[in-house]
């Protein structure tokens, strides 16, 4: 599991330590009842015995040790003893994607969380492959790939817009990285460097990219900065972690 995001200051954090999303309210003594879903992880996946300690978080209260005080293969019940970590906000980052199909989609949803998301946004473009989009999917995708990496607030996941609603929409004072396999290679992270401190969107095309139409739609945007991730055509959950992991080092180079 990767370190987790906020480090908490007490150097006895278990790295190995099971994790679980719930949305109860955590805080000193708080009993959770899980449902039958969770009870089934609990008791059957991991098999947290009774006494065992998970870790809990919400996306609003930071992160709990927890005891299993009672429960069987049905019902588990959880009791808060201490706080790991508090809670920081999620990232100004919004990851911007055509959805794809199926297990790429998993993949590409679960990394762009791992690797910094805030939010996920699916957009439909003249190249967008799938006519229908599975957002409760996506956002379990999101769950678990938080429960894994550490991360304290798992990203929300939009419900699909068409491009052209979302430029429309899109807040003057965010600006975009548009991953355009078609822009002239240059040095990345030179261009990411002057605008990676404020808020950021992220967008990734669809499988056979935009078409000349969206591209211009896209560029035209004032506060956009086109940007090539290489000599080689990546694919669209390929170039997801490729986009992430410049925003990223940029964001470190600045310190």
């Amino acid at each position: 599991m990767a370190r987790p995001e906020n480090d908490s200051p007490d150097e006895h954090y278990d790295f190995r330590a099971q994790r679980l999303f719930v949305t109860d309210d955590l805080g000193p003594d708080a009993v959770i009842r899980l449902d039958r879903e969770r009870s089934h992880y609990v008791g059957d996946v991991i098999r947290l015995p009774v006494g065992g300690h998970i870790h809990l978080f919400n996306g609003r209260d930071g992160e709990w040790r927890a005891v299993r005080e009672a429960g069987g293969r049905r019902e588990a019940v959880l009791r808060c003893e201490a706080r790991l970590r508090s809670q920081t906000a999620r990232p100004d980052l919004d990851y911007v994607f055509a959805p794809l199909k199926h297990a790429r989609l998993d993949y590409m949803v679960q990394k762009a969380v791992e690797m910094g998301a805030g939010r996920l946004v699916p957009v439909m473009t003249h190249h967008t492959q799938p006519n229908r989009v599975n957002t409760d999917r996506m956002r379990a995708n999101a769950i678990e790939a938080a429960e894994q990496c550490g991360i304290l607030a798992p990203p929300p996941v939009e419900e699909p817009v068409t491009l052209t609603r979302w430029l429309a929409d899109l807040a003057p004072g965010r600006t975009l990285v548009f991953c355009d396999e078609a822009a002239p290679e240059a040095d990345p992270l030179a261009a990411l460097r002057a605008a990676v401190e404020g808020p950021l969107a992220v967008l990734i095309g669809p499988e056979g990219g935009f078409d000349e139409a969206e591209r211009r739609q896209i560029a035209r945007r004032p506060g956009t900065i086109v940007l090539s991730l290489g000599p080689r055509i990546l694919r669209a959950d390929t170039a997801a972690v490729a986009a992430l992991a410049l925003v990223e080092a940029a964001r470190q180079a600045r310190g």
